[in-house]
């Protein structure tokens, strides 16, 4: 079997491999690399959804790369256009060249007398086994499992004599012109497909077991596009990504020292947008606290307009079983539908589901802590790009990827071969890895590495702290090891 060498391989091509492949481009020249995608086709998430009304829950001035501008107008944007713009990120700058698609990473081996990791993955639909060897091995590949989305079981599901379908695997066939849809869920998906099927169908109904917290924010950023009027693009951008970092930033630290106030103003926020009189606090006001759980955003109210107009109902009920011509409840009413669309969350795989092996022992992922959000203690030559929860992914990919060509260009100058993050602290203790109470990630947490109670160990979910810390902090600080030979006595990843 023959075997391709390369400086840095990235796993993935969706937003954070593009990103991270621009990034080596333009501050390691020397670097060789290559792109190992799973699918056939670039974009990731992007490419993979394609349910109705598809679209950010971020505004794309933070969501979109700070090495290229977004120059749309529409702050909050379809999935198409993101899409677009991924590709013609990768395509403006030659990394499209660099993929290999459909090679579906399964395994790496590192060895630390060669230093040098060996990448194994399945090429095309005959499952071709091939091999890649890199000296640094860097996984963009989120932490979603884009294979099966999470539908729970339903009593009854078999009886019902229409069409079920998850939004992860919408196909173009799913019909819904005309009919009574009841969409389960109450989460981002939820939210952005509830409007956009009730343009065509004959009545939407959000069934709900739990509300959660919806915020509507405008489509578009006028003082965005104000200032791409008069000012240079990349300034207009820089300005406007600057300003929605820093808002962002206090609007996450006033829910979360002042839940009560935020929490109150979201609801009023909610009630001026619909009729007098709905009952608010039954359908849109959750149990938790604002931000234990992402918020939604709904573009220019369009969810709200939607139930005033009366195309949408919200019932927030427990499901007894499913009939043949719909939903009965736990209440003893019955919904009835013709399609019914399991907005019920997704399933998570860290690491796209890559098995780790260092000098011969299997890595377990749920003994590590993660070094800054992004290396994994005892785990050489690795990183991940992770991006925020309370906040735009892509702000923390970018940070992540330049730190990662920081590293990089260290271990050069000094000729190192090797680098790892040591925990020899006893005192710093393992904590979950994401703060959520969401579904998803209570189902995955002990799936996944934790973080540390204190820096550099601890995810701190701060633009600005990070942006101080991985941008303008040591790499060399005591905590990262480097070495040109396989050291002898450095930390041992967590084994079986």
């Amino acid at each position: 079997m023959t075997t391709e060498h390369f400086d840095v391989l990235i796993v993935g091509a969706g937003i954070s491999g593009i990103g991270a492949a621009h990034h080596l481009q333009a501050n390691c020249p020397s670097r060789t690399f290559a792109l190992l995608e799973g699918r056939e086709r670039i974009g990731g998430t992007w490419d993979l959804f394609r349910y109705p009304g598809i679209r950010s829950d971020s505004d794309m001035y933070t969501l979109g790369y700070s090495f290229r501008p977004w120059t749309s107008p529409k702050a909050i944007a379809d999935g198409p256009a993101i899409l677009a713009y991924l590709q013609d990120t990768a395509r403006a700058a030659g990394i499209d060249r660099q993929i290999r698609f459909r090679h579906a990473v399964k395994r790496a081996a590192w060895s630390s007398e060669t230093a040098r990791w060996t990448v194994e993955a399945d090429r095309g639909e005959a499952r071709e086994p091939v091999r890649f060897t890199a000296s640094f091995l860097f996984v963009c590949a989120g932490y979603y499992d884009y294979e099966q989305g999470y539908t729970p079981e339903f009593p009854g599901v078999e009886r019902f004599l229409g069409r079920i379908v998850h939004p992860q695997k919408w196909t173009e066939d799913v019909a819904w012109d005309g009919k009574r849809v009841v969409v389960i869920g109450s989460g981002a998906t939820a939210v952005t497909l509830v409007p956009a099927l009730s343009e065509r169908a004959a009545h939407v109904t959000m069934l709900q077991r739990s509300p959660s917290y919806i915020v509507s924010l405008p489509a578009e950023d006028r003082l965005a596009n104000a200032l791409r009027r008069f000012l240079p693009s990349r300034l207009a951008y820089a300005l406007t990504r600057a300003k929605n970092v820093l808002l962002g930033t206090l609007v996450y630290q006033f829910c979360r020292r002042w839940p009560e106030r935020a929490r109150r103003l979201i609801l009023r926020g909610v009630r001026e947008a619909l009729a007098p009189g709905y009952d608010v606090e039954r359908h849109f006001s959750p149990a938790y606290a604002p931000w234990d759980q992402r918020l939604c955003l709904v573009p220019d109210g369009d969810l709200f307009e939607t139930i005033r107009a009366g195309r949408v109902s919200v019932v927030t009920d427990r499901i007894e079983r499913f009939t043949e011509t719909g939903i009965r409840l736990a209440s003893g009413a019955e919904l009835p539908a013709e399609l019914i669309v399991t907005a019920t969350g997704l399933n998570m795989k860290f690491l796209g589901g890559l098995s780790l092996c260092v000098d011969g022992v299997e890595v377990e992922l749920p003994k590590a802590i993660a070094y800054k959000g992004m290396l994994l203690s005892g785990v050489p030559n690795l990183a991940m790009a992770v991006g925020y929860t309370n906040a735009s992914w892509t702000l923390k990919c970018d940070l992540t990827c330049a730190y990662v060509c920081r590293l990089l260009n260290h271990m050069e100058a000094h000729g190192f071969d090797q680098c790892r993050p040591a925990l020899t602290d006893a005192s710093v203790a393992g904590e979950p890895l994401i703060g959520l109470s969401s579904g998803y990630v209570e189902r995955a947490r002990a799936l996944f590495p934790k973080q540390g109670s204190r820096r550099p160990w601890r995810l701190y979910q701060n633009y600005l702290l990070d942006w101080l810390a991985l941008g303008l902090g040591r790499v060399d600080d005591g905590v990262m090891q480097f070495s040109r030979a396989a050291p002898e006595a450095a930390e041992r990843p967590a084994a079986a």
